[in-house]
């Protein structure tokens, strides 16, 4: 199937505008398809061009009264021709039910034999529900019906017009959207009603999710309203799109989708048993995010995909603020600064790197590839600098006369560029190019020289970047200069290249007593790696635990953990730090992501009996922690998480299991029992019996999932042998079960069981990538890498398929950027050897 270009979608835009879409649909077929019929009003000026559909059937195509051949349709492309001004297209097919997550994802509830539908029409799937123009700058107005067991409730983009009978569900016209935000749900859905200032609210659960959406509703809608409240003292225009529902589905692949008025989340965030305040968090500032997407992606769209950013880096930076600023999330900032800004300084380090906002994105799949943490963390991390540069009301000024000038329309980077330098009476080129239009990250290190007397004779800022992407840019950062009993004192500094060459003097330390701990980028302004002098990365373990700050803790945290990534420090350095200082923190984002961040390096950085006793140490900081923490706290949760995911202690965990020696106030619930019992299977102390009988004890869509992973991560040669079989092959299966079964087949502790799948990945994921839709292969590709099969071989497999020419671009981006990982892998621990030869 042909992915549509840029400049297909240039000259297609110039020549088409849509008037309206009057879509209905037919749900009451059978299991396989359902009834697609579309009628589209649109002007032409010229004689020719083209739609598309995705149809399991194509029976009707009708231009301007005529009939046309349905054979006339070449893969997803349908020709027009002989256009008039004024046109009017009908088409009628029979349409696929999809198991990807895309299109019109159909499911059916494990736990009740329920059947739920939903609509994704990102990124260009809208055409596997009805006929379009599906690309993000042709908006218009839809106006849909729907044919549905009478059961059924029915929701969509637009407030409900009429049911003129059971079973039959008309909708209001929207407002001009974009192909993309196309949605509906449909099924016997669980629904809670409420308004906020006469905006009406809905959200939506499955029946059997419906006592734990009920347990969280006021949760949801607090944060909602709050959001909303937010939003509309930020900006000048009111959340345009009538009423506003959120619906939890079923086996979706993003986070959240954020079409106007009905947005869809990952059902996971229906909570079914206790979590960490951190999940709530993300909950929240996901609520947040995708409903910055409603002036940032909805009012005003993109007109490509090469200004992604617009969108993305827009929403993730309102997300994180509104959330702080409106919610009892007040440390959202915190959580971004270590788990957000990590995947981004990841991914901009990768040799897949790519700036924020490229000059040419060449067509939709391509822009599939840049939903990454550059998009995100790094968009949003730079518009958080961009803040601090202009001052937040010039800022706000230009976002709004962005709104007002694009108002339902699109615009690009260069009009968001006019109207923010028009508010704020600075000229953005330069600051645009160095920051959107670059990839890499820079590095920013602290040169201190200290006298016999203890202060500091020079301190200054050394900015670097890599020789691939040589550009320095323009800072404002914070320097926190910290005695070891956490009293800090901070100033703000601006590092200009064109200035200082990459060098800045803080002439205003010369003379001063030197710091314990002097921390750059304190407030966490700009996006750039830091590293500590010497002396402060020496006092860090005895900081931390002293230090009152929350984000400055996650940025020393941070700058351990991206110092050992870079094979600068050790693992065990880092190791040791987790060792002192984790089992006094209290912040459970920064507990769960240290350890999830240091787990990845301890398994990939240390050959195994480094490993072992790594592990040993971490879990033993979580026991401590978990024995500090108090009984129902969401600390404990982690802690407990923590200390099962490092535990060899399996008399620990089979008796956490029977309700042995558990501590005081932990509920070894439906989910925590799945990660006991996870664990227990990788270290050999469970088998298939153990995995079947949990497995009837949670019948759910979601234990379904959980049993995929543990059987996957049986040590047995029979078990890894129909988990491959999986990962490569199945269709059948749904798009979470397969990432679920990939999820749980390699393990550190299973190297020599899992060897021979290391050659195999190579040989089978080309053809296992053609299989399945682009989102889900690129996951699915990702989660099944051999990541712990540190060695040259593994390399030169990597490069052997990359050398091929039937490579998904999807696959080629995941074993580039894996095979990078495992380069710096092979750095470090060449370097640990060379330490101890």
């Amino acid at each position: 199937m042909p992915s549509l270009s840029r400049a297909e979608s240039i000259a297609r835009g110039a020549s088409i505008t849509v008037a309206s879409y009057h879509v209905d649909l037919d749900l009451t077929g059978g299991g396989e398809r359902f009834h697609s019929h579309v009628t589209v009003r649109f002007r032409a000026t010229g004689t020719e061009s083209f739609a598309e559909v995705k149809p399991a059937k194509l029976l009707v195509v009708r231009l301007n009264g005529t009939d046309l051949d349905p054979a006339v349709l070449d893969d997803n492309r349908l020709p027009l021709t002989g256009l008039a001004e004024q046109n009017t297209l009908t088409v009628e097919a029979e349409m696929a039910y999809t198991n990807t997550g895309e299109g019109m994802h159909r499911f059916v509830d494990p736990a009740d034999g329920e059947t739920y539908l939903y609509a994704m029409s990102f990124l260009d799937d809208v055409q596997r529900i009805f006929a379009a123009f599906d690309q993000p700058d042709l908006k218009a107005p839809v106006t849909l019906s729907v044919t549905a067991p009478e059961h059924w409730t029915v929701a969509a983009n637009a407030e409900l017009a009429a049911s003129p009978s059971p079973g039959r569900w008309e909708f209001a016209p929207t407002l001009p959207i974009a192909t993309y935000f196309f949605t509906l749900i449909a099924g016997p859905w669980h629904v809670r009603r409420d308004s906020h200032d006469d905006i009406p609210l809905g959200i939506y659960c499955r029946r059997s999710l419906a006592e734990h959406l009920d347990t969280d509703a006021e949760e949801i809608l607090t944060v909602t309203r709050q959001c909303l409240d937010r939003f509309h003292q930020l900006f000048d225009e009111r959340y345009p799109f009538g009423k506003y529902d959120q619906a939890f589905v079923p086996e979706f692949n993003a986070g959240a989708m954020e079409n106007p008025g009905l947005v869809t989340f990952r059902d996971d965030y229906v909570f079914r048993s206790a979590v960490t305040d951190s999940q709530r968090e993300l909950r929240a500032t996901t609520i947040a995010h995708e409903m910055a997407h409603m002036w940032f992606g909805d009012l005003v769209t993109m007109r490509w995909w090469d200004d992604l950013w617009l969108n993305e880096s827009f929403a993730e930076y309102l997300g994180t603020r509104v959330t702080a600023e409106a919610t009892r999330f007040d440390r959202a900032w915190t959580t971004f600064a270590l788990r957000r800004k990590a995947w981004g300084y990841a991914a901009d380090q990768r040799p897949s790197t790519h700036p924020v906002a490229p000059e040419r994105v060449a067509d939709a799949a391509e822009g599939l590839l840049n939903f990454d943490g550059i998009s995100y963390a790094k968009g949003a991390s730079v518009l958080r600098q961009l803040v601090a540069w202009l001052g937040d009301e010039a800022f706000l000024a230009g976002l709004n006369d962005h709104f007002a000038r694009h108002r339902l329309g699109n615009a690009t980077l260069a009009e968001l560029m006019e109207s923010l330098s028009a508010r704020s009476g600075r000229e953005l080129g330069d600051w645009a190019a160095a920051w959107l239009r670059t990839a890499q990250v820079n590095t920013l290190r602290a040169e201190v020289a200290v006298d016999a007397d203890g202060r500091y004779t020079e301190v200054a800022i050394a900015q670097t970047a890599p020789a691939t992407h040589p550009v320095l840019r323009p800072h404002r950062v914070g320097v926190g200069r910290y005695a070891v009993d956490g009293t800090a004192e901070r100033f703000e500094i601006d590092l200009d290249p064109k200035i200082d060459d990459g060098r800045t003097l803080l002439a205003g330390l010369a003379g001063e007593p030197a710091a314990a701990v002097l921390l750059l980028n304190d407030g966490d302004l700009t996006f750039a790696k830091v590293r500590l002098d010497a002396a402060s990365a020496d006092a860090v373990p005895l900081l931390l635990p002293r230090l009152a700050d929350p984000l400055a803790r996650a940025l020393l945290w941070g700058e351990a953990l991206d110092a050992a990534t870079d094979g600068e420090r050790p693992v065990t350095g880092l190791v040791n730090l987790i060792t002192v200082a984790l089992p006094a923190e209290r912040e459970v984002i920064i507990i769960e992501d240290v350890l999830a961040l240091s787990r990845s390096l301890i398994d990939r950085y240390l050959d195994p009996l480094a490993r072992q006793a790594a592990l040993a140490r971490v879990a033993e900081a979580c026991r401590r922690l978990l024995n500090g923490a108090a009984p129902r706290e969401s600390l404990q949760l982690a802690a407990a998480r923590g200390l099962i995911a490092t535990t060899t202690d399996v008399g620990l965990l089979a008796g956490w299991l029977v309700g042995r020696d558990v501590p005081d106030g932990l509920a070894v619930d439906t989910e925590l029992r799945w990660t006991v019992l996870g664990r227990m299977v990788v270290l050999g102390a469970a088998g298939e019996a153990d995995i079947a009988a949990e497995a009837a004890a949670d019948p759910s869509a979601a234990g379904a999932e959980r049993a995929a992973r543990s059987r996957a991560a049986l040590p047995d040669p029979a078990a890894k042998q129909a988990a491959w079989e999986i990962i490569v092959s199945s269709t059948e299966l749904s798009n979470r079960l397969i990432e679920a079964t990939a999820q749980g087949f390699w393990q550190p502790e299973q190297l020599e069981l899992t060897a021979e799948y290391v050659g195999r990945y190579f040989v089978d994921m080309p053809a296992a990538a053609q299989l399945r839709t682009p989102w889900v292969a690129e996951e699915v590709a990702k989660l099944a890498f051999p990541r712990h099969a540190v060695s040259q071989p593994t390399r030169e497999a990597a490069a052997a398929l990359l050398a091929r020419d039937d490579v998904t671009r999807g696959l080629r981006r995941v074993v580039v950027d894996a095979d990078d990982d495992l380069r710096r892998a092979l750095v470090a621990r060449t370097a640990v050897a060379a330490t101890t030869a």
